[in-house]
């Protein structure tokens, strides 16, 4: 088959980036011919705000010049307009509850106009899939037929290394921004005890007052963005990671920690509570409640024995989440919508 991908990104921690790369490695390998559109080919402003708007618009005319495709998809609303203007069985992939997400990050009437190119958008495509539970809920309710396929993982790939640098080491990795609970994490720096370093990864609008609190505490160390192979020994050398979002779909993130066999305390929100049975494969707490993780950092660090059964409880569940399996899942929706 000849595939078009079209994502606002394809590099980087978030995940979108990481299932839009995954499915792209997936893909190749299993014989397929596959181009990228994303911001990383594709003219974009890279402030705050246009990002996304700008990628769509250049994405547009780009894809001007692209024809005959199989199949064209899409990952999240502002991909959707390129996606409309390429010839091909369309896919719309949605990364969470698109409104949602804007009204966290711009406002109701940012909020507004969204919903009226998001009800455009669902329209345009032959399928829909999302990544989570709640948004399968959510679009079904307005009556899209939606599958639900969620973010993977390639658990062969991941690096075997282990990088420790601190005795009681926690980390966060992801996107620097309101919408990743960068209130919450910033909270618990301010709050860690000072036997307990936390190191953070990542990169966003959110950055500067991350390296405001890295410098003014011992235990707090930001190493900014960093690829994969350098994250994940990270990951496994820590012992636990944190995830304080105010909404989330299958986290990349999540899903490598459970691979790396590492403790995860995350927000009750979303797709965590996919991932996440509270006290058997991880912990989740209430969004908003920095207390309620620190609570559950030193119980982490006082409980040894029943970290060591969570983890290996979360491990259990990670095949479902490997891109051996997610992609062929993709592929029969490929297929179907092809014959």
């Amino acid at each position: 088959m000849k595939i078009l991908l079209i994502s606002p990104t394809q590099t980087g921690i978030g995940g979108i980036a990481q299932h839009v790369s995954g499915l792209a490695n997936f893909l190749k390998k299993n014989g397929h011919k596959i181009e990228i559109i994303s911001s990383e080919n594709t003219f974009t402003i890279p402030i705050n705000g246009l990002k996304n708007p700008s990628f769509m618009i250049s994405s547009f005319f780009k894809t001007k010049f692209k024809k005959d495709y199989d199949i064209v998809h899409a990952h999240n609303i502002p991909s959707a307009l390129a996606m409309k203007n390429v010839k091909g069985k369309k896919i719309l992939s949605i990364h969470g509850v698109f409104s949602k997400q804007i009204n966290e990050l711009h406002g109701k009437t940012a909020t507004t106009l969204s919903q009226k190119y998001e009800n455009n958008a669902l329209g345009w495509a032959d399928a829909i899939t999302v990544v989570s539970k709640e948004a399968y809920s959510y679009y079904a309710a307005r009556g899209y037929e939606i599958q639900q396929i969620p973010n993977a993982i390639n658990v062969e790939s991941l690096p075997k290394n282990k990088e420790k640098k601190y005795e009681k080491q926690i980390i966060f990795a992801g996107r620097l921004s309101k919408e990743k609970g960068v209130w919450i994490l910033l909270e618990i720096c301010k709050n860690l005890p000072d036997d307990i370093d936390i190191i953070i990864l990542g990169a966003g609008p959110d950055a500067d007052k991350i390296k405001d609190i890295s410098n003014s505490r011992n235990n707090v160390h930001f190493l900014g963005y960093l690829p994969k192979e350098k994250t994940i020994p990270l990951i496994r050398g820590s012992d636990i990671l944190i995830q304080p979002s105010l909404n989330e779909g299958i986290s990349s993130t999540i899903l490598e920690a459970m691979a790396c066999k590492i403790p995860i305390i995350a927000t009750n929100v979303g797709g965590n509570m996919e991932l996440i049975e509270h006290n058997q494969t991880g912990f989740l707490v209430d969004p908003n409640s920095s207390s309620q993780i620190l609570d559950l950092i030193n119980y982490v660090f006082s409980n040894t024995d029943k970290i060591h059964l969570i983890t290996n409880n979360a491990f259990a569940k990670i095949h479902s989440y490997d891109w051996e399996n997610v992609g062929n899942i993709y592929l029969k929706l490929y297929e179907k919508l092809l014959h």
